[in-house]
């Protein structure tokens, strides 16, 4: 298993203990910061992310591994000063990709996940993207493949890079002072997280705040202007996948109810919003309302989605444990069953009738799987066994009423 996936073991619970912290305190000052659909929505993205990882559904265009092998001039030693110099280029990278992953429209779709969230907080850090199948950041990397350094220093730094972004997502923070002209603080980060018009498309830095300063995309919080989160298209569903799917969707429209066979191929590659003008005059989007997007969820329904986040958590917990004893065909069927687990407790926050058929679908492929793994849960039997075949009908029955009890609710308001 990789550095990345070993080390996950220690930050997702450390990730956990800091947003009940972060609740904490947050209900202590009076804060209103978490919704508990957006929460549950946020970790489930984040589980996603970590499924996509595990079974590699990425294609590199340039891989950084053969750009050491091809243009190294030097091979520095492995001392203190490859590690700064190593995470300073990861670094680099990181603001580059991020501000292309906003300034293009192909590629704002694997970075609109992280920004749906509507709400500011910790949770929304989780929010990472299943889209981003495309990958080109090693294109920055060209300096630390000229020095030779290793792929095996980036693979430890880069996961202890990204573990690090994680703190800045909150509000309860202020401004910290020096820091504030070195480093990525929450101040710096609400800016970049907001949709105000002068907030918006700023501050891409990951680590050190100093690559905005030095190419031009810094912005200070201002006192007079409280940020407002979210993105300028609501995504208006709990749902990750589709979430990390809206975007691209929205363009193959465009691109197909457009009569200008360029525009065809150009919006792909247009700056972020760009649509094409016969399709801006005859189809107009719906402008954001200033309303957060809300489902009527009752408490019992919050409760046992939350029940299913973790159940989702220790089935994860579980897949990634086994993960490398597996076929791919055993790895990718979990990986989707995984999925479709997600996909159905999301909807049934979003109160979607496919969220039922999603439930059908998990208990047919479960049993699909323990078919051909002679009858164990890979390698799992006995009353634990028993446990999983029951807990998977009991789902799929309280879908339903959850399901019915919001169209009575519904009914009854009509």
């Amino acid at each position: 298993m990789s550095f990345y996936f070993k080390s996950l073991s220690f930050a997702i619970p450390i990730f956990i203990i800091l947003i009940i912290i972060e609740a904490i305190f947050a209900k202590i000052k009076g804060i209103k910061i978490n919704r508990a659909a957006d929460i549950i929505s946020s970790q489930s993205s984040g589980m996603t992310n970590i499924i996509f990882d595990a079974i590699k559904f990425s294609i590199a265009i340039i891989s950084y591994g053969w750009l050491v092998e091809s243009i190294a001039i030097i091979h520095i030693k492995l001392t203190w000063i490859s590690f700064i110099i190593t995470f300073l280029i990861i670094d680099f990278a990181g603001y580059w990709d991020h501000r292309l992953s906003h300034r293009v429209n192909i590629l704002w779709n694997r970075h609109f996940i992280h920004h749906s969230s509507e709400d500011f907080n910790l949770s929304c850090a989780l929010r990472q993207s299943i889209s981003n199948y495309i990958r080109f950041s090693a294109i920055f990397m060209i300096p630390a493949a000229i020095l030779g350094i290793p792929a095996s220093l980036f693979a430890i730094i880069a996961p202890i890079h990204l573990f690090l972004q994680f703190w800045y997502h909150t509000q309860l923070i202020n401004k910290m002072g020096i820091l504030e002209y070195i480093l990525v603080t929450p101040s710096h980060h609400r800016v970049h997280h907001a949709i105000n018009p002068e907030y918006i498309d700023k501050n891409y830095s990951q680590i050190f705040i100093f690559w905005d300063k030095l190419f031009g995309t810094f912005q200070n919080e201002l006192k007079h202007i409280k940020p407002t989160y979210g993105t300028l298209k609501q995504a208006n569903t709990w749902n990750p996948i589709f979430i990390n799917f809206k975007h691209l969707k929205q363009l193959f429209i465009d691109s197909w109810r457009t009569k200008n066979i360029l525009d065809k191929i150009l919006i792909w590659f247009m700056p972020t919003g760009w649509r094409p003008t016969d399709v801006k005059k005859d189809f107009p989007l719906q402008k954001r309302t200033h309303n957060k997007y809300e489902t009527s969820i009752s408490t019992t329904l919050t409760i046992w989605s939350f029940f299913q986040l973790t159940i989702a958590s220790i089935f994860l917990f579980h897949f990634l444990y086994i993960f490398p004893k597996n076929n791919n065909t055993m790895n990718y069927l979990y990986a989707l069953l995984l999925l479709i687990h997600i996909f159905s407790f999301t909807s049934a926050l979003d109160q979607k009738i496919y969220s039922i058929f999603a439930e059908i679908l998990k208990i047919n492929l479960g049993f699909f799987i323990l078919s051909n793994n002679n009858y164990t849960w890979f390698n799992i039997i006995g009353i634990y066994l028993y446990i999983i075949i029951i807990y998977s009908l009991i789902s799929f029955l309280l879908t339903i009423i959850f399901y019915l009890e919001n169209k009575k609710q519904f009914a009854t308001l009509a």
